[in-house]
């Protein structure tokens, strides 16, 4: 708990006076035993290829050290996938697809995808603890959120394998057949549940490359799809990097490719696909605002916004990276969040008094800085937690950018990570009109005690998810994807199912 100091006067003894209350002040924070999370997260020594429901080493014999960010240390040896092993993984995808899971009745369909997330359930805090390792993460979000969400999505799309004929009222639908699929990082069994679960609800089949740095828990999926009894080549994990990546999306098997990954990278696939007849979702990236009104609950929205962009570390697309405050109570908005983040500790991933963990990678944490700086450079205003990083491993303080101009640097560009760069506005429409004026269109959040208000900016905003009075909330049920350089197509819900299927 944090202890509070006031300056000359308490609070009550100057409402006492008719005064104004001194702001509350943070002072040090007490010291917390360690917490670490004890579950064991049953790492092997070296993952292979999974394909045609087995693992198998790849054809080039090579192999890639996956890296703890917390503490640098080696945790696995990951195979590293080559083109033969990649046109293997589409063979078995495509007999699968033929031999009857595309022909297979969506009850049947259903009753795997229940058993996948039952036995993620079951294997809940073992999940948790090797995400938290391979990607720097919290343990408190890869227990509270990401592994009970991949379940979730799971189950959902077990509801629907059954009910199919009600996708599209109207029309029948019938399954795309093979599908490529490329994650992130960020959110690695997440990420896979999203996209595995409506694609295996429809009846295709997948082949689906983990991002490099965070392919343990992929692999490790594969062994509840084995327990589960999923069908060989229903789903097939390749590994590598960016080559492995352009291989599964350019090869010729795939109806459809679904990506999720930087802006950049998603222009070269499109490209790469132009003139095909291959369907395509992608969800790129964001810059998402956070729109704080003068009649806001200020302190709920200085949660929400602390929740948007430093507890997952800026590491969402839709994380809330740029903070639009009215004027009139920008001040006070920007001293609670200068207090709000002197709390926040920064350390071990497993600990579970850690709100921020460890930056993802080397790669990552060199851009975040070289931003910052550029930041800094450009006449931003920086505060940074005054909290004490680790000596090992990748870390970042919890940065704050005051006084900044909408063509700064930090204002323009998706950092991935936690830094949050403050500009005010007067008027709805300026705040409008600032919001809008970035290449990304990817979520958006807003701050006020007017249902009016709420209904005109969530119809104005060029963004595919509008939050009122609250910020990064998601479910299965609600379709997730943007527009702009954001990307296009929809994830979870009816609309999300519309992307893995044919109309006839």
């Amino acid at each position: 708990m944090p202890t509070l100091t006031a300056a000359k006067k308490s609070p009550r003894l100057a409402a006492r006076s008719g005064r104004p209350a001194p702001e509350l002040i943070f002072g040090d924070l007490w010291e917390f035993d360690p917490a670490p999370e004890s579950a064991d997260p049953k790492l092997k020594a070296r993952y292979e290829l999974f394909i045609d429901g087995k693992f198998v080493a790849p054809k080039g014999g090579k192999y890639f050290d996956s890296i703890n960010p917390a503490n640098e240390q080696k945790l696995a040896e990951i195979a590293l996938a080559g083109p033969a092993d990649v046109d293997a993984a589409y063979a078995a995808a495509r007999r699968a697809y033929d031999g009857g899971w595309g022909k297979m009745p969506g009850r049947e369909r259903a009753k795997y995808l229940y058993r996948i997330a039952r036995l993620l359930q079951d294997r809940a805090r073992e999940f948790a603890v090797a995400e938290t390792l391979d990607g720097g993460k919290p343990i408190k979000e890869s227990r509270d959120f990401d592994v009970p969400m991949a379940a979730a999505h799971f189950f959902y799309h077990a509801g629907w394998a059954d009910k199919l004929d009600y996708v599209a009222p109207g029309r029948k639908v019938a399954p795309l057949g093979v599908v490529g699929q490329v994650i992130p990082w960020n959110f690695p069994l997440l990420m896979c549940a999203w996209k595995l679960a409506p694609a295996l609800a429809m009846g295709n089949t997948v082949v689906l490359k983990p991002a490099e740095t965070t392919s343990i828990t992929a692999l490790k999926l594969a062994e509840i799809f084995q327990d589960a009894g999923l069908p060989p080549g229903v789903v097939n994990f390749v590994t590598g990097a960016g080559e492995v990546g352009a291989a599964v999306m350019n090869h010729a098997t795939p109806a459809k490719i679904a990506f999720t990954g930087s802006t950049e990278v998603g222009k070269i696939i499109m490209r790469g696909l132009a003139g095909t007849d291959k369907k395509m979702t992608m969800e790129l990236g964001g810059k998402a605002a956070n729109i704080v009104f003068d009649d806001a609950p200020l302190d709920q929205a200085v949660e929400g916004i602390v929740n948007g962009i430093f507890f997952n570390q800026g590491h969402v697309c839709c994380a809330g990276s740029r903070l639009l405050v009215q004027e009139s109570v920008a001040g006070k908005v920007l001293a609670k969040l200068k207090n709000r983040i002197r709390t926040l500790r920064v350390g071990d991933p497993l600990d579970k008094n850690t709100d921020i963990g460890a930056i993802n990678s080397r790669e990552q944490l060199d851009k975040i800085t070289a931003l910052v700086a550029a930041g800094v450079k450009e006449g931003g205003g920086m505060f940074q937690s005054p909290c004490t990083l680790p000596t090992k491993g990748f870390y970042f303080r919890p940065t704050l950018f005051s006084g900044v101009s909408m063509s700064s640097t930090v204002a323009r560009e998706e950092i991935f990570g936690p830094v949050l760069s403050i500009l005010t506005f007067r008027t709805v429409d300026e705040a409008i009109e600032k919001a809008n004026n970035t290449a990304y269109g990817l979520s958006a959040g807003v701050w006020t005690d007017k249902g009016s208000r709420i209904l005109k900016m969530s119809t104005e905003l060029k963004a595919g998810v509008v939050w009122a009075n609250t910020y990064n909330k998601f479910d299965p049920t609600s379709p997730f994807g943007g527009y702009k350089e954001s990307g296009f197509g929809r994830e979870g819900g009816r609309q999300g199912l519309l992307d893995y299927c044919k109309l006839v």
